[in-house]
């Protein structure tokens, strides 16, 4: 009776996921979180962390950034309103910030808050260097990647209880809790986020394209970053991201297509 009760309640969560939809994919993607919910926070900890770190402003570099983000931000809602998702981003709070730190990083938060270190410019190396980054980070956040993770989370904590109540002989619950944390992460969480820094290449290769930036920069900028690390990674399997080569080989075959996608909108020639 227990074992069943757990099974009702974890089905009616997964059920309770699948309630929104992914607009590049049209697929259903896991939403226990609402936006509602999420982007005020997510607001709240960008405040927070601008406070706490050194923003750069009035620089040719800052203002870049915030040029190039405008120009994406433009790009992404001509897509979505072009493909029947009018008012998509109507919540979306737009902001771009530089911040002096070495660290090779940039990051979009749920909701438009976009943060480059100075770190990462010199792998930019230029302006469209610089959008193929900025086109991937706002990708997590159109596609609503930060609500999955957070939800797929949830759902992986709630087998973790549901088992060791279920379990109740202790050697066989202490093996279920060893296994579980290894294999549901290894076989599900990382694999899951794989998926999404692929999903988030693609898209933001066809939004940066649509802005007016060319797509075959993409692969160039992570021939760059395979060149900064210094070939030292793990094995993709293990990894949140997909290896380098993985990344390079798909932008650079989907580049084409980017190309194609912005014709639609009358990018013909590209910076």
């Amino acid at each position: 009776m227990k074992l069943k009760k757990i099974t009702i309640a974890f089905g009616a969560l997964v059920l309770m996921a699948a309630c929104s939809t992914n607009p590049f994919t049209g697929k259903k993607t896991m939403a226990l979180v609402p936006n509602s919910q999420l982007f005020p926070t997510a607001f709240a900890q960008y405040d927070e962390f601008l406070n706490e770190n050194k923003v750069v402003t009035g620089t040719k570099d800052a203002e870049m950034i915030t040029r190039v983000g405008q120009r994406i931000a433009v790009a992404a809602e001509r897509w979505l309103s072009a493909n029947g998702y009018v008012g998509y981003l109507n919540d979306y709070k737009w902001e771009y910030k530089l911040v002096d730190d070495k660290t090779v990083n940039a990051w979009c938060m749920p909701g438009g808050k976009i943060v480059f270190y100075t770190g990462i410019l010199p792998i930019a190396k230029n302006e469209t260097g610089v959008a193929a980054i900025m086109g991937h980070e706002v990708a997590h956040a159109l596609a609503n990647h930060g609500q999955q993770r957070m939800s797929a989370g949830m759902l992986q904590q709630f087998g973790a209880v549901a088992g060791n109540i279920a379990i109740s002989d202790e050697e066989t619950r202490n093996a279920f809790n060893q296994y579980y944390g290894v294999g549901s992460q290894v076989g599900l969480m990382l694999p899951f986020s794989r998926s999404h820094e692929s999903e988030a290449d693609k898209i933001g290769l066809y939004i940066m394209a649509v802005a007016g930036y060319n797509p075959d920069e993409a692969a160039e900028l992570w021939k760059r970053m395979k060149a900064n690390s210094g070939g030292e990674a793990p094995p993709e399997f293990l990894s949140t991201h997909p290896s380098n080569d993985t990344r390079i080989a798909n932008l650079t075959a989907l580049a084409p297509k980017a190309k194609e996608e912005a014709k639609k909108f009358g990018v013909t020639s590209f910076r």
